[in-house]
């Protein structure tokens, strides 16, 4: 049970900087979903060109995150060197990709019908590229499991993009519209554009982005540049199917919200032009992110916990309860949610416009859970060095996504993507599950994972009928189908707990 309080431990610090994290940036969704802030269509700028710079965050890092951990713990190399090297690595292939994208910025503007803002594309390269540079010291904190100094740095870049938020897009144009403050307009003139607007979401990223330059300058003078292959060769093969794997996971999840636009029908949504279609379907996925930013905090302290236990005696023991337990939490989350939106929209989604989406929710937030445990199952050929099942994984899952969504979105608008999207992550998991049976066999218990999923589906469909004219007798009644998962839960697992606490 040490093994699994430590990583329960990891994952509560890693899980602090990201819920809390994530939890501030929630706090972004209500503030730029009020009509005074932001436009309908001006999120779905934010929404398409955030699902782009997700893609190529991964393209960036090329794999290299989870190869440092790998040669970092078995390597006959310092880790040093290999810190290092990984660094000089990126460092040069960012500077590489930079420069292309600022070259090609008129070209981007205008494929993504943006003619004129080739300053989108200057900042979001500036973006990346700090991002990517900076990924390289978090991974060594992450390594030398410093997750109270990574929460920490993340914590205060958040803090930071949060309040530039603000300031340009309440104060600033307050003042300057003359609502309060008004005599200090001439102050803000000498930072404040009154001809941009969504344009300051984008600023305030790159200006708390720069903030790491100075936070991890300790972790940086550590760095030497040098650049030596035998180090670097074996590190790039392992993570070459890794970049695909992962660049190919990417575009499954941010593919609909890349080309939305362009595959929707014009007038598909009666009173809402493409770009604002996207902003809604953007603000009603950012909501299933709930589920995603546990994934993301399971994952930080997961995968370095999995390397340390993959020499372990009863290692596939391990995992198997692991899997499972991240699978009840995941099921209880999904229904927590689902049966909560109600009172969810009125804090997250302030204009009602967004609301006609809230149904695709729940489909996300399964499929969310089902790529969190995708994530469990696929250690096996990360360990076992069979990196390349992961890339067949994802680069099929991708083909599935592409045709699924070219085929339903005419048909069908965003809620074809939320269904396509299910589908592909149920299919990885099922992918990863039986290629893992037959090459690294463990003993998951998929029945009972199977059982709990149809009871929250039950559970859902049964809240989703529920309607009184009283809405707090219907919430109540919610409610209670929530408590009645946890008590069926207890029941079934008293035993177990008993036995590990023992």
């Amino acid at each position: 049970m040490n093994k699994f309080k430590q990583l329960a431990n990891e994952t509560a610090i890693y899980g602090l900087s990201s819920i809390i994290g994530k939890a501030i940036n929630f706090l972004l969704v209500p503030f730029y979903t009020e009509k005074e802030i932001l436009q309908v269509g001006e999120y779905g700028i934010v929404t398409e060109l955030y699902s782009y710079v997700a893609v190529l965050n991964v393209l960036y890092l090329y794999g290299m995150e989870t190869a440092y951990f790998r040669f970092a713990s078995r390597s006959k190399e310092s880790e040093e060197q290999i810190y290092s090297n990984v660094f000089s690595s990126v460092l040069i292939t960012t500077t590489i990709l930079t420069t292309l994208l600022v070259t090609s910025a008129t070209p981007i503007t205008n494929w993504l019908e943006f003619p004129g803002r080739e300053y989108f594309v200057y900042w979001f390269a500036a973006i990346i590229a700090i991002d990517s540079i900076m990924a390289v010291p978090f991974v060594k904190l992450r390594h030398e499991q410093k997750a109270g100094q990574f929460a920490a740095y993340k914590l205060v870049n958040i803090c930071l993009n949060l309040g530039l938020n603000i300031f340009f897009l309440y104060f600033c144009k307050n003042i300057w519209n003359g609502t309060f403050l008004y005599e200090w307009k001439e102050t803000i003139s000498y930072v404040y554009n009154p001809s941009y607007n969504v344009e300051y979401v984008f600023i305030s990223n790159l200006i708390a982005n720069a903030c790491y330059l100075f936070l991890l300058s300790g972790v940086l003078r550590r760095v030497r540049f040098v650049i030596n292959f035998q180090i670097l060769q074996p590190m790039l093969i392992y993570a070459f199917p890794l970049l695909l794997s992962q660049l190919a996971g990417n575009f499954n999840e941010m593919f609909s919200r890349m080309m939305l636009k362009k595959i929707l029908p014009d007038g598909f949504y009666a009173g809402f032009n493409n770009q604002e279609a996207l902003g809604i379907f953007g603000a009603c996925y950012k909501l299933s992110m709930i589920m995603t930013l546990a994934i993301q905090a399971f994952r930080y302290a997961a995968e370095p916990f999995f390397f340390r236990e993959s020499g372990a005696q009863k290692s596939k023991e391990t995992y198997a309860h692991v899997f499972l337990y991240f699978g009840i939490f995941g099921l209880f989350s999904v229904l927590a949610i689902g049966l909560n939106l109600d009172i969810i929209k009125h804090i997250f989604l302030r204009d009602e416009d967004y609301w006609t989406a809230l149904h695709i929710v729940p489909i996300l937030l399964m499929a969310s859970l089902f790529l969190g445990l995708y994530y469990n199952l696929s250690i096996w050929f990360k360990i076992t060095d069979k990196t390349y099942f992961g890339t067949i994984i994802s680069v099929s899952a991708a083909i599935i996504t592409i045709g699924l969504n070219f085929l339903l979105i005419p048909y069908f608008g965003y809620e074809g993507s939320a269904v396509t999207t299910l589908i592909v992550y149920f299919y990885m998991c099922l992918f990863a599950y039986f290629t893992g049976r037959k090459h690294y066999p463990v003993r998951y218990n998929i029945k009972k994972i199977g059982f709990y999923l149809l009871l929250t589906t039950i559970l859902l469909c049964a809240g989703w009928n529920i309607n009184f004219p009283s809405g707090m007798i219907t919430q109540v009644l919610k409610e209670g189908l929530v408590v009645l998962f946890v008590l069926i839960v207890f029941m079934v697992e008293r035993k177990k707990l008993k036995l590990n606490k023992n």
